[in-house]
């Protein structure tokens, strides 16, 4: 069954990396952009065959990334198609595709989730466990909480996530009773601790909501929406030294938290097959040389200026990002693997 466990986390990790270059690929086409291979996989070619528009498709031996190489990307080409030769904003268009593929990805993969639940949750507050520390500060059944310190929340899965996330210390909690708006301040809420970190728990129970159209499509969105802002508050966190370098895991570490996530059940398996999704396109966005936001910064730069950067000037930032991009690679795996074996 492992083996089976470790097939899944290829396939999905495959795929993902496939929606995401066949964004690049299909606007790339659709700008008429030579493109001389498409290409799932790194290392060696295990199967290759040239289809009747001139590509190369391929499959090669490390399921750990893709490519499609474009006529002109990584050098000038005096081809009228390459893709040097493209006005700056189909290159933008182009480059961001990829990104946007994973995000659409994930949000579709949340939205089908989502209809499958019998019903959803509220922010109204309906018991408490015994003892809640909640419950001493003021909070009260039938309060309607819309705000944790100062972000919205509209559904139960962002209320958990905002206690969860911020509940480790004391937390403002704005509500919503008898028709009138309270805030209560310095709210505690029990604290549990994962890998070193510390995170809220939540200490109340919330009412249900009834599947409607409406619910489906509100929980939907908000769901997604909270996932985007989950892996912004992870690299937040990560940057500002709450989470350290142990939290961070490469491919070798999603390999083996997906097939944790097959083995809990379809549910798990597919909504972290989202969440990576996402985390893909937001960072892939950022803008670190080496990643498509790098590329789009500076086509941005290009666009305002008019004035394209000279090709050595680029190429050396491209490396100097990818050579960077490599070596935490390499040490994120080796952490991995040390983990593997503990």
């Amino acid at each position: 069954m492992i083996a089976l466990y470790i097939l899944i986390a290829i396939i999905s990790f495959g795929f993902l990396i496939f929606i995401h270059e066949l964004g690049h690929f299909l606007f790339a086409k659709k700008f008429g952009v030579a493109i001389t291979e498409f290409s799932l996989g790194m290392g060696p070619k295990i199967i290759s065959k040239t289809g009747k528009d001139g590509v190369d498709y391929s499959l090669r031996l490390f399921p750990i990334g893709g490519f499609v190489a474009m006529e002109g990307e990584v050098e000038d080409s005096d081809n009228p198609n390459s893709f040097n030769k493209k006005p700056a904003w189909q290159r933008f268009i182009i480059v961001l595709a990829g990104a946007v593929m994973n995000l659409l990805m994930g949000i579709i993969i949340i939205t089908i989730l989502t209809t499958t639940q019998p019903m959803y949750g509220s922010t109204t507050v309906s018991g408490f466990v015994q003892g809640a520390k909640s419950e001493q500060a003021g909070l009260m059944v039938y309060d309607e909480i819309i705000k944790i310190n100062n972000t919205k929340v509209h559904t139960s899965n962002e209320l958990g996530y905002e206690i969860m996330r911020s509940g480790y210390k004391p937390v403002d909690i704005t509500i919503i009773r008898n028709g009138k708006e309270h805030i209560l301040n310095d709210v505690q809420f029990p604290q549990t601790t994962s890998q070193g970190v510390v995170f809220g728990m939540a200490d109340f129970s919330v009412a249900p909501v009834k599947k409607t159209f409406s619910t489906v499509v509100k929980n939907s969105y908000f769901m997604s929406v909270s996932t985007v802002k989950m892996i912004w508050d992870s690299l937040y966190d990560l940057v500002t030294g709450r989470y350290g370098v142990e939290q961070v895991s490469g491919p070798i570490g999603v390999t083996g938290a997906i097939t944790t996530a097959a083995k809990t059940g379809a549910y798990q398996l597919f909504y972290l097959i989202a969440v990576i999704a996402i985390n893909l396109g937001v960072f892939n966005l950022l803008p670190i040389p080496a990643l498509d936001g790098g590329s789009l910064l500076l086509l941005l730069v290009e666009m305002i200026t008019r004035k394209k950067l000279p090709e050595k000037v680029e190429g050396m930032i491209k490396a100097l990002g990818f050579a960077l991009l490599m070596l935490i690679a390499i040490l994120v795996s080796f952490k991995d693997i040390i983990y593997l074996f503990k």
